[in-house]
């Protein structure tokens, strides 16, 4: 993934709907954010945690994923994830690392997620 700076313009945009995976020490957002001309697109957002004095910093890297790539992307995706778990893992039980339900958090409309 590509880092990107966060634009005041992506910020303006509405945010329609957001699902948050908590996975250690990084955070995957999915966020589905809509166009000035009622059209949507997803953001992927993975934020790492990084220890800084007595804090923490965040790294973060940005996707953009348009509509007319959704089905291409998704399947290149599952194809990708089952190469992994069939051709080079087959002896990993993969089942182990299922999110728990606490984990995901799924936000409908605005989201309380704040972007330093």
């Amino acid at each position: 993934m590509e880092t990107f700076l966060k634009s005041n313009i992506v910020e303006d945009r509405e945010q329609i709907y957001s699902k948050r995976v908590r996975a250690g020490k990084r955070t995957y957002f999915f966020d589905v954010r809509s166009t000035r001309s009622n059209d949507y697109y997803l953001t992927i957002t993975e934020s790492r945690r990084h220890p800084q004095g007595d804090g923490f910093s965040y790294e973060k890297h940005k996707m953009f994923l348009y509509k007319e790539d959704f089905d291409k992307f998704v399947e290149a995706l599952k194809e990708a994830v089952d190469h992994v778990k069939t051709e080079l893992m087959p002896e990993v039980d993969f089942s182990q690392f299922e999110n728990k339900a606490e984990e995901v958090d799924v936000v409908v409309g605005e989201s309380d997620l704040k972007w330093d």
